[in-house]
């Protein structure tokens, strides 16, 4: 195709979405623009400095079983770079930590009579082998989890991890969000060592976002950065204007955007009453998630679940455990996850309060830690993260084209049948390549994302 009469698209949100949305379109011979807020690529999977230290803002891990990433790692001449480790699992409750990395520990894990861990048992097992995801779309988590597990059971496990995850909304999500969680985990032991075997990019995601955006540089794709979109509307001659916070305006044949939902929503004032509603009624998880920089090690395990309500933190994800300490200056990385609402009085806190919290608590989980271990300390927060898996959830999504000719709204939010991690995000992107490019070839009339396109592993593009 002649390059001066390519397609051209604009997209909104330079995170690991938008990015694959550029690379694949411009290899349909599109002409892309990406358009990010933010001073890097990345979105969250970005990196940020701890002291000396460069890593990732938020905790990211590569499973055996995540085949679309891997496979653009592949691209990107990455793969052949990842480190495999055996990780460990661990389990704080009752104010004491337990190992729970193999079936023998599994037994031995005394807050629950060896009827209930049966129990528990057979349920990540059932779940981890069912298919027909979209029936526990119907079904609260709490019925499903206490109809399998029992009420013991669910009350003294999976409530608390539940309300770590999703707050007091966990009573509005279906049996599909645990479902999501447990499939991803045992897909990888499927491949045939039986264990959890986590990988990692030497150097993080840092490494992995420069390579990827020099391979869009290299085809073309014209990146913005500090470009905040304050509009998206239509033009009088059939085209979407794309207009920044800083002033500057770019017109184009498509724009998608790939922010959440409620931002997707407020950019685009031309929406119909009903689009905006459907957006607004996507709900949201936010995180506020601290890094710590280390003098000693915590515990050596990857995670450690956590359902002591005390605690002000979701787990404890020690990086250190996973990554080479080399790649922390010597150091020990861990981080402190919060999951709260979007409108959570936490966002308030300063970086102070939150670090008078969550170091207080670590050093009583963890005695053997003094303050005077913890050389760095630094608070990412992002109001909008996790689209709540909600009763009937992929039958309330909104089109992925809209009402406005030539726009489109791809987000996390349209990963149905997965929870939120690098991989389903760039799989959510593969897919959505040829809906786009069809639906682009349409009339500028509202049409809905054919939900199994979105289900079916075998429409990827790769």
């Amino acid at each position: 195709m002649n390059t001066t009469q390519a397609e051209r698209w604009g997209i909104i949100g330079g995170g690991f979405l938008g990015m694959t949305l550029a690379h694949r379109l411009t290899q349909h011979g599109k002409r892309v623009s990406l358009f990010e807020g933010a001073g890097q690529l990345g979105g969250l999977a970005n990196a940020w400095t701890l002291g000396d230290v460069m890593w990732d803002r938020h905790y990211h891990v590569t499973l055996l079983s995540d085949t679309v990433l891997r496979a653009l790692l592949t691209e990107l001449g990455l793969e052949q770079e990842m480190h495999w480790v055996e990780t460990r699992t661990g389990f704080y409750t009752d104010g004491k930590l337990y190992s729970m990395s193999n079936a023998v520990e599994f037994l031995r894990f005394p807050p629950l009579p060896l009827f209930d861990k049966i129990r528990l048992g057979l349920t990540i097992f059932y779940a981890s082998r069912l298919k027909d995801w979209a029936q526990l779309e119907k079904i609260p988590v709490t019925d499903w989890l206490r109809r399998w597990s029992g009420i013991h059971t669910c009350e003294k496990i999976w409530l608390p991890l539940l309300r770590a995850k999703l707050g007091e909304n966990y009573k509005k999500a279906s049996a599909a969000f645990i479902w999501a969680i447990i499939a991803r985990m045992y897909a990888a032991r499927r491949t045939g060592l039986k264990k959890e075997m986590f990988g990692y990019v030497p150097g993080g995601y840092a490494k992995i976002l420069e390579r990827f955006a020099e391979t869009l540089r290299q085809e073309g794709v014209v990146t913005r950065l500090r470009h905040a979109t304050r509009v998206v509307e239509s033009t009088s001659d059939d085209q979407v204007k794309v207009i920044c916070e800083n002033g500057y305006q770019e017109s184009f044949d498509h724009v998608v955007l790939t922010v959440a939902a409620p931002v997707a929503q407020r950019l685009c004032p031309e929406l119909s009453e009903e689009e905006k509603t459907r957006l607004q009624g996507i709900q949201y998880q936010g995180i506020i998630c601290a890094s710590l920089l280390l003098r000693q090690p915590v515990a050596g395990f990857y995670v450690t679940n956590i359902t002591d309500s005390w605690v002000p933190f979701t787990a404890v994800i020690e990086m250190s455990a996973l990554v080479d300490r080399q790649y922390f200056g010597g150091h020990h990385l861990v981080y402190l996850p919060k999951y709260v609402l979007p409108d959570d009085p936490a966002f308030a806190l300063s970086d102070q309060e939150i670090e008078e919290q969550f170091v207080a608590a670590l050093l009583r989980m963890y005695p053997h830690l003094q303050g005077s271990d913890v050389l760095c300390f630094r608070v990412s927060r992002v109001r909008y993260v996790l689209a709540i898996s909600t009763l009937n959830y992929s039958h309330l999504l909104p089109p992925m084209k809209t009402s406005i000719a030539g726009v489109y709204i791809v987000n996390s939010a349209h990963i149905v049948n997965g929870t939120l991690n690098v991989n389903e995000t760039v799989q959510l992107a593969e897919k959505a390549v040829p809906e786009l490019l069809t639906l682009s070839r349409r009339a500028a009339i509202p049409i809905a994302i054919d939900s199994e396109s979105l289900r079916s592993p075998g429409r990827a593009v790769l």
